[in-house]
């Protein structure tokens, strides 16, 4: 597994729309805003009816119940049935949004991500300076519930897919299955799958008042039972309506399927919702058996533990034996630091997006003479200060006489230290931009690497400035 920089640009919405309707399970009205999100901040809910109008990122960790849809809890916090929201925003190759509410449910519409998508689209869609990064998935990972019998499975493809297979052992319903090959093909085949209750499901949530927002129109209810007079008049008072009937097909009226398969790709709907609580966009293919609110949010949670994993742990792998790209002499032709402050030794990788460096770190560092002399530690500062040095590769090579500039910080964030380094060590650099270089400003992602572990990382900016 690993993530990747790509060359794709982030996404966002470019203007404010707003949807009106009324949640599913709490049947209240509900006002949802649309709106642009910042760079690499991805999916957050705002609940604007509350104080202080706090925030619930789109994480699978904030899962607390998938009971009848996908609810998140943060702080005490909730948002409820959030998976055709976010599968909208996905299937729109979405990176960053601000999902506003004012309670707790976003409407439920159609049942389906359809009017999402069209506000989405009617907002319009823009591009941002940051690159995406991707989870390119190498090997088969897989999460199975005994108990549902539910299975999902996530293999190696060269884009985003997802399969699902749904066999609820009913007669009414069958064995139905779905694929988005692409997701660009989620507005046109998926977007407006609805989704839908068995009659004996119905009944249990109209008697624990749990759909109070639910009528024959955002809803598909396969009826598997004989439907008695006293559930066709209870089912009469629910949806407000003078006459129920059951269709041909097995579901109840005033509802014309979409799809002959259309509950299999309500849950691939569902499925590509849910997985949007990972945080970063996938490039492999999604194979999901009996699809549940409960297996994908579990398997969300094992895929980013396993990105968050890969991120501390992501050591470039180059052969330090071999020549490398740049040697300390031409690294001094294109840096204008000298020794002692020269903290790079090597380049061994550069592209347009990203530079790999080294050092080799000895007792006859000029810092370890005052530095803890009796237990002497690599300065934090100076690791950021050869992070930086190596970003400086980068963004000198993009100008024709590099000994003509000089580079200068112009701010340092998120600057984290996890191991100590000590004489003997090598650390392994590598920064990656985080925007296009522009103007001779570079904003970039730092990390610094010792004895196979993570030991520093800083998001970085610097300019470079012609000497005079």
């Amino acid at each position: 597994m690993a993530i990747i920089k790509t060359e794709i640009k982030q996404k966002t919405i470019k203007n404010e729309v707003t949807l009106e309707g009324v949640g599913l399970h709490t049947g209240k009205d509900v006002k949802l805003v649309f709106k642009p999100g910042l760079e690499n901040s991805g999916f957050i809910f705002e609940r604007v009816d509350l104080e202080g109008s706090p925030k619930i990122e789109a994480d699978a960790n904030y899962v607390t119940n998938t009971q009848r849809g996908t609810c998140l809890e943060k702080n005490g916090v909730t948002i409820q049935t959030c998976e055709h929201v976010l599968a909208a925003l996905v299937g729109l190759d979405i990176d960053n949004a601000i999902i506003e509410l004012n309670a707790s449910e976003p409407p439920i519409m159609d049942g389906s991500s359809k009017f999402f998508v069209e506000a989405i689209e009617k907002a319009g869609i823009v591009e941002q300076e940051a690159f995406r990064e991707e989870y390119k998935v190498t090997q088969v990972l897989s999460y199975s519930d005994e108990e549902s019998g539910s299975e999902i499975l996530l293999m190696p493809a060269k884009s985003y897919q997802v399969t699902t297979m749904v066999d609820f052992g009913t007669k009414v319903l069958g064995t139905q299955n779905a694929t988005m090959h692409h997701v660009d093909e989620f507005k046109t085949e998926i977007a407006d799958a609805r989704t839908f209750s068995f009659l004996h499901e119905l009944e249990m949530l109209l008697e624990h008042g749990l759909i109070k927002g639910g009528d024959l129109n955002n809803a598909i209810v396969y009826v598997d039972k004989e439907l008695s007079p006293d559930t066709m008049e209870r089912l009469k008072i629910a949806f407000k309506k003078d006459n129920i009937a059951v269709k041909p097909n097995g579901i109840l009226d005033n509802l014309t399927l979409h799809y002959p398969n259309e509950a299999a790709r309500h849950k691939l709907l569902d499925v590509v919702g849910d997985l949007a609580l990972i945080g970063t966009k996938v490039r492999g293919k999604v194979i999901a058996n009996k699809p549940g609110h409960y297996v994908n949010t579990q398997f969300a949670k094992k895929i980013s533990k396993l990105i968050k994993n890969e991120r501390r742990n992501n050591v470039p792998q180059i052969n330090l034996n071999a020549p490398p790209l740049m040697d300390v002499n031409q690294i001094m032709n294109m840096l204008p630091h000298r020794q002692p402050f020269l903290l790079l030794d090597k380049v061994y990788e550069l592209t347009d997006n990203y530079v790999i460096g080294m050092k080799n770190v000895t007792m006859n560092e000029e810092f370890f003479k005052g530095h803890f002399p009796g237990a002497p530690v690599m300065p934090g500062v100076l690791i950021v200060e050869a992070m930086a040095q190596t970003g400086g590769i980068l963004v000198l090579s993009t100008v024709p006489d590099p000994e003509n500039y000089l580079t200068f910080f112009m701010k340092m964030d998120n600057v984290k230290f996890k191991q100590k380094v000590v004489p003997g060590d090598t650390l392994i650099f590598k920064c990656e931009l985080i925007t296009p270089i522009r103007r001779g400003i570079c904003h970039m992602q730092g990390y610094a690497y010792t004895n196979g572990k993570l030991c520093a990382e800083a998001e970085l900016m610097a300019q470079i400035s012609k000497v005079k």
